[in-house]
């Protein structure tokens, strides 16, 4: 894949990039890239949908007084919490009392904007550094895990090891987008829209991306994988994918830092050729 150099205020000039996030988050994402000179193709390999009962995390929502902890892994799960918390008519002041985990610093920053405050932000961003912030903080307590309705068990069954007591509750529910198929597949069929880099930021969206491929004859030589962490990382590993570029931190601005590390020494080293 023969490139130009990049000028330094556009370093991603000439540079397609996918990004296949939830439709109603692909913005920061595609936004800081599009910034950076890229052309962006926005195609979600996730979709997000409401579970199919709120019952579980009504009921802990009603009984939070009880819970001493309260940890939320995605802003997915802060806008579904906080859109029962508003049905059910509980009040900031009901939190008052937890103690709040966020995975990182958009769940923290979504937590915080609606009013609450955040006691801890694990160092690196996945659930095995959260375990590690908490382990020693948990003993005899009661924790409130609000998540996906398929997630890793990682953080539930270390901190019961931990003697906490966790109670994990579904908010949403991840599914694979069957509209992307035929589009997914005439961009990476077509030279002129093919993209260079494809961005991953959830193991969700690797295993959904090779659902939607749905096959061996898809071509994608020369396509560089950029994936936002190690979980995702392994992920694409697991189903026989490279990682080409790899976040130094589990972020949207780590990601999109990375790939443009990644794209200016492909171009320097093509420039040398």
């Amino acid at each position: 894949m023969k490139m130009k150099a990049k000028s330094t205020e556009l370093p991603l000039r000439g540079i397609r990039v996918l990004v296949g996030r939830a439709r109603h988050q692909a913005g920061a994402l595609s936004g800081a890239l599009r910034k950076l000179g890229a052309t962006i193709l926005e195609i979600p390999f996730i979709e997000i949908r409401r579970p199919r009962s709120f019952e579980p995390l009504d009921a802990a929502l009603l009984n939070i007084k009880s819970y001493d902890w309260l940890i939320l892994t995605s802003v997915n799960g802060v806008e579904a919490m906080w859109e029962r918390l508003d049905r059910l008519r509980l009040k900031k002041s009901d939190l008052k009392h937890l103690r709040i985990a966020a995975i990182g610093p958009a769940t923290k920053k979504a937590i915080e904007d609606r009013g609450s405050h955040v006691n801890v932000v694990p160092k690196e961003y996945v659930a095995e550094s959260v375990v590690r912030s908490l382990n020693r903080k948990v003993k005899g307590k009661r924790v409130l895990l609000v998540r996906a309705k398929v997630a890793r068990d990682v953080i539930p069954r270390e901190l019961r090891k931990a003697g906490a007591h966790v109670d994990v509750v579904e908010a949403y529910e991840t599914l694979v987008p069957r509209s992307s198929r035929s589009r997914l597949r005439s961009v990476l069929a077509t030279s002129g829209m093919r993209p260079h880099v494809v961005t991953f930021t959830s193991s969700s969206t690797v295993r959904n991306f090779v659902n939607l491929i749905a096959s061996r004859d898809v071509n994608l030589v020369g396509v560089k994988f950029a994936s936002i962490g190690p979980i995702t990382s392994s992920t694409l590993r697991e189903l026989g994918l490279t990682v080409d570029i790899r976040a130094k931190e589990f972020t949207i601005p780590g990601l999109a830092e990375a790939i443009v590390l990644a794209m200016v020494r492909t171009a320097s080293y093509e420039d040398r050729r």
